[in-house]
């Protein structure tokens, strides 16, 4: 893509509502705008990482054959009557009623509606165990929205749920959700540490929060040091492997949220504690026969007895997932994306687009690398050279590809690695070859 034709409304000083790091970036780098209070439209920079964090996501959800379906924004209130949440949810909860006068509800969540399919599709216990999710647009009348997409009050959700014939089977989906965010956050670069987590409006008897550390995180924890380097990604654990053992791996040392935190845990840790902060990325529940049993959610069993199925439900917060990269991945020039989220690999800068030899090198190198198949983002604006370097600061591209008259004279250009800040002056070839390898 030319920068010249391309949407990228940068911002040179920090917004004044802007209160944390990722929130002051998305605005400045062009990636969102505020509709509303807690409501963002996503430009074209930041919908590029948003559809690449979502894949991820959608990767690993089916590599456990978790199967995707799509189900509405607008639900029915009935459903949510019939499991007594739609009283007890609260004013996060946003409610409509149509031309007809039917109560309707914006989804915060969807374990009534995927209850609904099941019961009225799936009859008998051969059929499980069953696991799907969605990633759809959910909305929570949050009382005071701030920073951001961190906590607004629209946002992209993956929700997956899963149906069991009982509690042992029920936990091995559980553990299989569980190991499968490990591998998910290690895709997009990040390392979440899991933690016993209350289940709050949920519900359910079992429940983990994952969380990636960052100083401007909203959430204090307490962790044992082991955490800050224990590989927690799962690469080498297979779906059909029992996972509990990996699961028992992945909490064996001690580590507490806000609300879960033991003071008398923590003083026999010792200098083994550490205390940090950390953002929520995902959220998953066992709650058992919770819903399934107001649903009617049940299958004929071996010998034709009815049961009501085990449930469990699994959330990652894809646009949350957004900032809470940038929080952990930023410096004083701007975002640095992990290469795997990035909204473009390579960011190619011409120095000065009135040179011919510049300006012949450039597009022809940037229409060797779109053939390569790399994302490339061209700026081939006639601006000032410290207005490009800023901007490509800015985006947080992985590599820089930068070309001017005066190296193009021995046949060399600039290769800036965002990440450590090393430029190396090197033959155009040998940079392509690194850019398309």
């Amino acid at each position: 893509m030319r920068l010249s034709r391309y949407f990228l409304p940068t911002l040179k000083e920090n917004p004044t509502e802007a209160q944390i790091v990722s929130h002051r970036l998305m605005l400045r780098s062009g990636m969102i705008r505020q509709s509303s209070a807690g409501i963002y439209s996503w430009l074209p920079i930041g919908l590029r990482v948003l559809k690449k964090i979502e894949q991820i996501v959608r990767e690993e959800q089916n590599a456990m054959e978790c199967q995707e379906v799509l189900m509405p924004t607008i639900q029915p209130a009935e459903l949510w009557r019939q499991s007594d949440r739609y009283d007890d949810y609260g004013p996060e909860m946003l409610r409509i009623t149509d031309r007809h006068g039917r109560e309707m509800l914006y989804g915060p969540t969807n374990e009534e509606q995927i209850t609904e399919i099941f019961a009225n599709s799936i009859r008998s216990y051969r059929d499980l165990p069953q696991m799907f999710y969605h990633i759809q647009w959910k909305f929570r009348d949050e009382i005071r929205p701030r920073f951001g997409v961190m906590r607004g009050r629209e946002f992209l959700m993956k929700d997956a749920y899963s149906f069991d014939l009982n509690a042992q089977s029920a936990r091995k989906s559980y553990n299989k959700f569980f190991v499968s965010y490990l591998k998910t956050y290690a895709k997009l670069g990040l390392t979440a540490i899991p933690m016993a987590a209350d289940t709050g409006p949920i519900g359910g008897d079992m429940s983990h929060e994952f969380l990636i550390l960052a100083d401007t995180g909203e959430s204090e924890i307490a962790c044992h040091k082991n955490y800050l380097e224990m590989d927690l990604s799962g690469q080498n654990i297979n779906y059909v492997d029992d996972l509990q053992s990996e699961v028992d791996r992945c909490t064996a040392e001690y580590a507490a949220s806000d609300e879960k935190r033991d003071k008398a845990v923590e003083k026999d840790l010792g200098d083994d504690l550490r205390i940090a902060r950390g953002i929520e990325v995902g959220h998953i529940f066992y709650f058992g026969t919770k819903y399934s049993d107001k649903l009617g959610a049940t299958v004929s069993g071996p010998n034709g007895e009815e049961i009501t199925v085990e449930m469990g439900s699994y959330g990652i917060g894809v646009s949350r997932l957004a900032g809470a990269i940038i929080e952990a991945s930023h410096d004083e020039n701007g975002i640095i994306w992990p290469k795997e989220v990035a909204p473009f690999h390579v960011g190619l800068i011409n120095l000065k687009v009135e040179d011919h030899n510049c300006q012949h090198v450039c597009d022809k190198t940037y229409g060797n690398l779109v053939r390569a198949g790399t994302d490339t983002l061209y700026d081939d604006r006639n601006l000032r050279v410290g207005s490009k370097f800023a901007d490509m600061d800015l985006i947080g591209l992985p590599w820089q590809l930068i070309v001017g008259p005066r190296n193009l004279k021995h046949g060399n250009v600039e290769l800036k690695n965002r990440r450590t800040g090393e430029i190396e002056d090197i033959s155009l070839e040998s940079a392509m070859a690194r850019l398309t390898t």
